[in-house]
C-alpha cells in the first residue's frame, strides 16, 4: 500500500556533491512551477479534501510550503550571516487553522512562493564550498544543523508536499 504519509519517502540526508548541489537547488528552483502545475483545474472543493485521511487540505498544505519555506529563507540568512545562530521553531499545526490559510486563496501562497524561490534560489546558487557546512542551531530537534543538511531537507520538502497533492489526484482520478 501506497505511504500517504512519506510518497517519496522520509529524508534521507546525502554527502556534498556537485551533482546533488545542483539537483537540490534545482529541487528549490522550480518548487514553485511544480505546485502551480499540480493545483491546475482544481475547484474549491478538491482544493478542500486532505491529501490523507487526518492529514491537511490540499489548500493548507500550499499554504504550509509557503510559510516552512518564508522561515527556510530566514534560516538560511541567518546561517550565512550569523555564528551558529539558533533558529525559531514555529506551530505548524497551528498556523494552518489560521484566517490567512482559511480565508486567502491559494494562488496567492503560489505567487509568494515564484517570488520567494527565485530570490531562494539565487542565494544558494552563489554560497561557496565551506559555506555549506556553516551551521543553525535548531532547539526542537536538539542540535546542529548545516546548511547542506537544511538544502537537502527543503529539496525533499519541496517534493514531498508536490507528491501530496499528485497522487492525491491519481488516487481521486482528477
Amino acid at each position: 500500500m501506497e505511504n500517504l504519509s512519506f510518497p517519496i519517502g522520509k529524508y534521507e540526508p546525502q554527502a556534498f556533491s556537485e551533482l546533488q548541489l545542483k539537483a537540490w537547488i534545482a529541487d528549490i528552483q522550480f518548487l514553485p512551477q511544480h505546485i502551480e502545475n499540480a493545483l491546475l483545474n482544481l475547484d474549491e472543493a478538491q482544493l478542500n479534501t486532505p491529501y490523507r485521511p487526518g492529514g491537511w487540505t490540499v489548500k493548507q498544505l500550499v499554504h504550509h510550503v509557503a510559510d516552512s519555506h518564508m522561515n527556510a529563507f530566514i534560516r538560511f540568512k541567518l546561517g550565512l550571516t550569523e555564528n551558529n545562530p539558533t533558529i525559531k521553531p514555529y506551530e505548524q499545526d497551528e498556523w494552518v487553522t489560521l484566517a490567512d490559510v482559511s480565508d486567502i486563496p491559494v494562488n496567492v501562497s503560489v505567487t509568494l512562493l515564484h517570488a520567494l524561490h527565485t530570490r531562494w534560489a539565487e542565494l544558494l546558487k552563489n554560497i561557496k564550498g565551506e559555506q555549506w557546512n556553516r551551521t543553525v542551531v535548531h532547539p526542537e530537534h536538539g542540535r546542529q544543523m548545516s546548511l547542506w543538511f537544511l538544502l537537502g531537507m527543503y529539496a525533499w520538502h519541496s517534493r514531498h508536499h508536490t507528491a501530496h497533492i499528485t497522487a492525491l489526484r491519481e488516487r481521486m482520478g482528477w
